[in-house]
């Protein structure tokens, strides 16, 4: 029996379109001889849908839909994803389910069991659990089929009482197939393949395994669809952050299953989705470990390429001051949408340095996007001038320096405003966990395109970018940061070095440990806890942030909830 999995990048809600790409993937699979197609989770509908589960119109929509693809599942097997109504009065009104199509009818379905509820996940706010297992048969064969986090249940420590395939495998299936829709995040990726290696070793059965791919707002799916054999070897594998079409013959893979060793798995438990980096030299090589970085560029280039098609917007803006933040967003976002599409603008001021305004203007030409400068030394001191009332001949503060920040943020957003430009924001995760950005000024923006990536991250992203040719000049990734809101102002005036702050900022967010732990690896326990003091004092400045392309297991934003007003560590 040939299986096809379709790895395809769907839009939440745009029924028509999600329907003609299954249709286009169940067209090729007939062409080319397949017995069976298989796609993702909520394929149809797109995932997460989120509140839009609430309405029953969307429902409705999704179940039209699914009509449709049913007459195109004649003469082939169709698995999708899509919400299922439950007919018990007990319980939440829908199955998160997978549909197995065939001769134009529903053959089967399963719903999901194990909801999560953790990070970007909020599955039981909306989905009954699947209370029951049953194989699917077709054509010979016994199919355990099941949903993403169904076969993650396995370990020591496991976060769900109940494991559907230990459910099935009592009725004998013949292969496992998962659809799902695991995002990405650099601490996850490797974990991915583990989990399935550790279930086809377990049930000494092979897996057909279909992941979603494409961005949805801030989550990023990669993608990464494969085959493996009941002895843990991948026989085949699906493209990462583009869109795919792989097909297995079954017998062949059962076949190459029986002719080796078993493959070492690793151990693993429901905290294998956290690092477990520990010691601060491990900590920083991690972070910027080459294959990190790649992914990562990759990630954020989809996530930008997503959310501007997605929304119906072709143009970004951005403000271009010759630093390193800047600098690497203004690079990805010309990847992601076209060098003519992506507008800096450079708006230096009477404590900009000479050097931001022409490293800013040599990056642009680099990279061939256009560019404009506009000074903001004027209109600063407008400002000044009628607040000189209200500010009383006070000295000189932070108020004056974010009046700086805000006139650029309001110069981007009029002229976003005005061609309709997105903004994108190039404050880092580094800064937007302390607190070290304006709101309403440089926190201005649509999308913010670093918040989940430190500021060593940052810097190994512009070494990645630089790998073939010099694209963002050499001194800007080697002078020192700086805000330049006050003369010779230097980010180190505020924050520790970064090397430092980021070993501590990861092991408090990513990683959830306390203070004592942190210290326990070798770090200050006054720094420590000045710094932990600071990423808890601004919840507020992050809770009005704009979305944030995830990248982390734990990033700003849906995934991470903390109230505003609290005392802990603060």
């Amino acid at each position: 029996m040939k299986i096809a999995l379709a790895q395809q990048n769907y839009h939440i809600g745009n029924f028509e379109a999600n329907t003609a790409k299954i249709l286009s993937a169940i067209d090729q699979a007939k062409k080319e001889k397949a017995d069976l197609v298989v796609f993702t989770e909520l394929c149809v509908c797109g995932y997460p849908p989120r509140d839009f589960l609430e309405f029953t119109d969307f429902i409705n929509k999704s179940y039209a839909a699914i009509d449709i693809i049913k007459a195109a599942a004649d003469t082939i097997g169709v698995i999708i994803g899509a919400p299922a109504i439950n007919p018990d009065k007990a319980g939440k009104d829908l199955f998160n389910a997978a549909w197995f199509l065939y001769e134009g009818k529903v053959a089967g379905t399963a719903y999901k069991s194990l909801l999560p509820t953790y990070d970007v996940f909020d599955e039981y706010r909306y989905f009954e659990p699947g209370y029951s297992w049953q194989v699917i048969e077709f054509k010979g064969q016994k199919i355990a089929l099941t949903i993403c986090e169904d076969i993650w249940n396995l370990g020591d420590n496991p976060l769900y009482r109940v494991c559907p395939m230990d459910k099935l495998i009592a009725q004998q299936p013949d292969l496992m197939i998962n659809i799902s829709a695991s995002p990405f995040d650099y601490d996850h990726d490797d974990d991915r393949k583990e989990v399935i290696r550790a279930n086809v070793l377990k049930y000494n059965l092979p897996m057909f395994y279909c992941n979603a791919v494409g961005s949805q707002t801030e989550v990023v799916f990669d993608g990464g669809s494969l085959v493996m054999d009941a002895g843990g070897q991948l026989i085949k594998e699906g493209k990462y952050f583009q869109e795919d079409f792989i097909i297995a013959d079954l017998d062949q893979v059962k076949k190459e299953g029986s002719g080796h060793e078993p493959v070492a798995v690793r151990t693993f438990d429901k905290d294998m989705r956290v690092s477990r980096a520990s010691d601060p030299d491990t900590i920083v090589q991690y972070l910027i470990a080459e294959k990190n970085i790649r992914e990562i560029y990759q990630a954020l280039v989809l996530g930008i390429r997503d959310y501007f098609s997605k929304m119906g917007f072709t143009k970004a803006i951005l403000g271009s001051s010759g630093g390193i933040d800047s600098a690497v967003t203004l690079a990805l976002a010309c990847d992601a949408l076209g060098k003519e599409n992506v507008t800096a603008i450079l708006m230096p001021s009477q404590y900009s340095s000479d050097h931001s305004v022409s490293d800013a203007e040599q990056l642009s030409k680099n990279l061939g996007n256009p560019y404009q400068i506009i000074a903001i030394k004027d209109v600063y001191e407008s400002f000044l001038t009628a607040l000189k009332p209200s500010f009383k001949d006070l000295p000189f503060s932070v108020a004056e320096e974010n009046i700086q920040s805000r006139t650029r943020g309001n110069l981007l957003m009029a002229i976003a405003n005005k061609f309709g430009y997105i903004l994108l924001n190039t404050s880092n995760k580094s800064e937007l966990s302390t607190g070290y950005g304006t709101l309403y000024g440089d926190m201005a923006g649509g999308l913010s395109v670093l918040g989940d990536v430190y500021k060593i991250q940052v810097y190994a992203l512009a070494r990645y970018i630089n790998k073939e040719k010099e694209i963002i000049p050499v001194n800007i990734i080697d002078k020192e940061p700086s805000a330049e809101l006050r003369p010779n102002q230097k980010d180190s005036d505020s924050l520790p070095e970064y090397n430092v702050l980021d070993k501590v900022l990861y092991q408090y967010i990513e990683r959830r440990q306390s203070p004592k732990d942190i210290v326990a690896i070798g770090i200050d326990e006054a720094l420590v806890k000045r710094i932990l003091r600071l990423v808890n004092i601004n919840e507020y400045k992050r809770n009005q942030f704009c979305p944030i392309i995830r990248v982390s297991c734990k990033a700003f934003g849906v995934g991470r909830r903390l109230p505003i007003v609290a005392k802990y560590l603060a």
